[in-house]
């Protein structure tokens, strides 16, 4: 249940109260897992039966271990033991063996902790890397299993297996082998747990001959004859062999080329497939008396063949996004032959099914989701206007004006963006407009929708489309005989979340600001005095290296750009998206060593290390060690909600200590981009009509952008700020934040407020650094870019503010010297209130 914008403890609530009135489910064992206890207690407080929890560990020292130990212990529950100390991850036989041990006589001895309910988990970690200290992981695991039956007598033995394999991602055969091997090994000496995919786990004797060998001499580390290939070098060598189709090779099947043209086309189109589009579309073309006939015809017929097989759950969104690059690329050889075509005799193309006028809202610059759409409505004869990013209102109605628009579509990924869409549904009441508005985006919701954007548009109708998948049912059922009921169902649905809100709203206790100051953390700074940086000021980085930024990427975001939700590399293995996903991602594979060998994108920072103290919710920053005036302060929101508890109300300020306690503190920030080009080489592949790999590359700047801000935070805690300069985490750990420290981003949830950017805008001088741009929402440009704080403190955390009252929107305005109205504005998806004046505000 970890999500950085979930309520994380409500949900594990919710689930668990769920699932209990529901028998088939309550009697399936529940293993709670999370990094957060509070998290974990709540599960603990309510699942049916015996869970196991995930898990507990010596990471923070004995006395944090038993007293988790002694929890789950008097709830009755089983636990899973991480081979993990004070030291680190336990990588070696003897670490393993030395941290179960000791784990087992504290759980044993000291917790009474029954010895059958403890599950300890080792640790697999990834062999056949190149790297030869790794190489003896399979077998330390192995060894350490068969060392824990033997002395650590009714303790169990889990491991998470994919990790073995994790170099050979993307070769799903040679995967399964290793998988096959190091069980059967590590069963034999014990193991009674594992996370696998069962059904794609090759039976032991199954495998080829060959590729078993190959793997028994990675997992168990066999050593070569001198002069020969290594265990590592040699599967590696050999495991191309295997992709694909068990041990056979891949061979490219052309038997389709030998069918009729028609069902080459709709081959074509289905599978993605460009190299011989226009030589069929061509052949197509001299068989019917009219271009148009192509598209009406084969073509489209293709593409129906493509809607229904994404409708029923069988294509995936990069599939369909390929399918539309056929599309457009035929359409855009046949184009000639219909211009000439219609000076020669006057003709007119065939109308579309409807127009669709799409832009993304003044002050947004972030347009990979609303593309997409635009792509999956083109590819069912929909004609798109696309106006692009950072549209202002009148633009929009202006444009759906001069074509008569059937529909208007709005998008937006930053808060400021959901304001700017009540401003625009309220303009379409003033001028009279009554086509359908369509909402979507990653801040948008229905509920939302429900409360907040559709009553200024009671002549229309708003519409939330949760996404792509959607968007073509939503559109066709908008302009076809069904609308009336369509919108009457729909605006009967709006009222009842609407008055929900409400009740929720009203349900929902929140504290005084001041009460809820006396909530606030209270730390010993003085205890351990925070670390002074290597340098004080700025510090700007131009051209940086794109192929050691991408060592970072996190990759589940990326497939989830796409409509895939899964996290990486398991995704790969899935059941239902698995093919697809691999597809889609070796070919992000190749257009990144693409991006880096050609050098299409120009990755800039800046990052910025103060002398820094709390002021109430505050932070003032200094020029240098005088401490004298504030030449900058960062303003925080704080808690209000209230708890039964004695859980903190958190605001960033507690992190830095308060200037009262007279310790010296810092705080940090940074500005990256890895989206310097990102607009020429997406134009380019418009150009080309190939708007997969337009929507491709955005999505990897975006993903190297976040990479680059993980990278940066790395190098700040070990080199320029160098409190944990001995960290030593791999991209995995980095990527689950095992780290000392936080980076906030203005308009996220520990600090909603997207003004605060300016703030660190002209402290970094960041524009002159980077050539990052702020809109007039706030939002950054490039949008592949990213921006934040830096907190040291050992104790710092990543939390939301939630909801919060009108005393702190008024103490906040008058801190930051903002009207309380513009202060609504910006905070307006946090208020517990409805501000009267928050619409006009915005127009205004």
């Amino acid at each position: 249940m970890d999500e950085g914008l979930l309520d994380s403890e409500g949900a594990m609530i919710e689930f668990l109260n769920l699932i209990a009135s529901e028998p088939d489910i309550a009697r399936v064992p529940v293993m709670i897992d999370s990094s957060k206890w509070s998290i974990i207690e709540e599960g603990l407080k309510r699942v049916q039966g015996k869970p196991i929890v995930n898990s507990i560990s010596l990471k923070e020292g004995e006395e944090a271990f038993i007293h988790h130990a002694r929890l789950v212990r008097r709830y009755g529950a089983a636990v899973v033991v991480m081979a993990f100390d004070e030291k680190g991850q336990a990588d070696t036989l003897a670490r393993k063996t030395e941290i179960c041990k000791r784990s087992y006589d504290i759980l044993t001895q000291t917790v009474g902790f029954p010895p059958e309910d403890i599950i300890f988990d080792p640790n697999i970690f990834a062999v056949a890397t190149g790297i030869e200290e790794h190489d003896n992981y399979g077998v330390d695991f192995i060894e350490a299993t068969g060392w824990i039956m033997n002395h650590l007598p009714h303790a169990h033995v889990s491991g998470g297996v994919s990790n073995l394999s994790f170099s050979f991602r993307g070769n799903e055969p040679v995967r399964e082998a290793m998988h096959s091997v190091f069980l059967y090994h590590a069963i034999a000496k014990g193991m009674d747990f594992g996370i696998v995919n069962a059904g794609q786990l090759a039976v032991y004797d199954d495998i080829d001959p060959v590729l078993r060998e190959l793997c028994e001499d990675v997992v168990l580390n066999r050593k070569p004859a001198p002069g020969a290939l290594s265990a590592t070098e040699r599967l590696v060598e050999e495991a191309p062999r295997f992709k694909g189709d068990g041990a056979k090779q891949r061979v490219v099947d052309l038997s389709w080329r030998e069918w009729p043209v028609e069902k080459r086309l709709e081959h074509a189109l289905v599978s993605g497939i460009t190299e011989y589009i226009e030589a069929d579309t061509e052949e197509a073309r001299l068989t019917v008396a009219r271009p148009l006939h192509v598209i009406e015809g084969p073509l489209m017929a293709g593409m129906n063949v493509v809607g229904d097989l994404f409708g029923s759950g069988k294509m995936f969104l990069p599939q369909v996004v390929k399918s539309a690059r056929v599309m457009k690329q035929a359409v855009a050889w046949l184009m000639p032959f219909m211009e000439q075509e219609k000076r020669d005799m006057g003709l007119t193309d065939r109308p579309a099914a409807g127009k669709i006028v799409m832009a993304t809202v003044k002050g947004d610059v972030h347009d990979i989701g609303k593309n997409i759409v635009g792509v999956v409505l083109q590819c069912n004869n929909y004609e798109v206007i696309d106006l692009g990013v950072m549209v202002p209102f009148q633009k929009i109605l202006d444009t759906a004006k001069a074509v008569n628009a059937d529909i208007i579509g709005l998008s937006g990924l930053i808060t400021p963006s959901l304001d700017e869409m009540c401003v625009v549904a309220a303009e379409m009441e003033r001028q009279g407009f009554d086509v359908p508005l369509l909402i979507g985006g990653a801040t948008t919701s229905r509920v939302h929708t429900a409360v907040k954007i559709h009553p200024n548009y009671a002549r229309g109708q708003a519409v939330y489309v949760t996404d792509a998948s959607r968007a073509v049912g939503v559109v066709s059922t908008l302009l076809g005989d069904k609308r009336d009921g369509y919108i009457a169902d729909t605006r009967a649905e709006y009222v009842k979340l609407a008055e929900a809100h409400a009740r929720g709203q009203a349900d929902k206790r929140r504290l005084p600001l001041a009460s809820a100051r006396a909530k606030a953390p209270k730390y010993d700074f003085a205890s351990v005095p925070p670390k002074a940086p290597s340098f004080i000021g700025t510090k700007a980085f131009d051209d940086y290296d794109i192929g050691e930024i991408a060592r970072y990427i996190d990759w589940t975001p990326f497939f989830s750009t796409w409509e895939m939700k899964g996290a990486y590399p398991a995704i790969l293995e899935d059941e239902h998206y698995g093919p697809a996903a691999r597809a889609l991602f070796e070919d992000a594979q190749a257009m990144l060593k693409q991006m880096i060998d050609e050098k299409w994108l120009t990755a800039r920072a800046v990052i910025g290390l103060w002398p820094a103290n709390a002021v109430g919710d505050d932070i003032e920053v200094y020029a240098d060690e005088s401490r004298t005036t504030p030449i900058a302060r960062f303003h925080g929101l704080r808690q209000q909600i209230a708890r039964d508890s004695a859980r903190a109300n958190m605001s960033i300020s507690d992190f830095v200590a308060p200037k009262a306690t007279g310790v010296a503190d810092y705080v940090g920030g940074f500005a990256v981009t890895a989206g310097i080009g990102e607009d020429v080489v997406a134009e380019r592949f418009a150009r080309a009509n190939d708007d997969y790999s337009k929507i491709l590359s955005q999505a990897l700047a975006d993903r190297l952008a976040e990479a680059f801000a993980e990278h940066m935070h790395q190098r700040v805690r070990k080199e320029f700020w160098g409190y944990v300069a001995d960290e030593d985490l791999t991209p995995q750990a980095l990527i689950a934040e095992e780290y000392v420290g936080i980076r906030p981003a203005a308009g996220y949830p520990a600090q909603p407020d997207h003004t605060e950017k300016r703030t660190l805008f002209d402290l970094l001088d960041a524009e002159a650094a980077t050539g990052i741009t702020l809109t007039e929402s706030f939002a950054m440009w490039p949008a592949a870019a990213v921006s934040g704080l830096y907190f040291s403190h050992p104790e710092s955390h990543y939390f939301g503010v939630g909801k919060i009252e009108r005393d702190q929107v008024e103490d906040y305005a008058a801190r930051k010297g903002m009207s309380v109205a513009e202060t609504e504005r910006w905070l307006a998806p946090i208020l517990n209130y409805d501000p009267a004046r928050i619409l006009e505000a915005a127009a205004e």
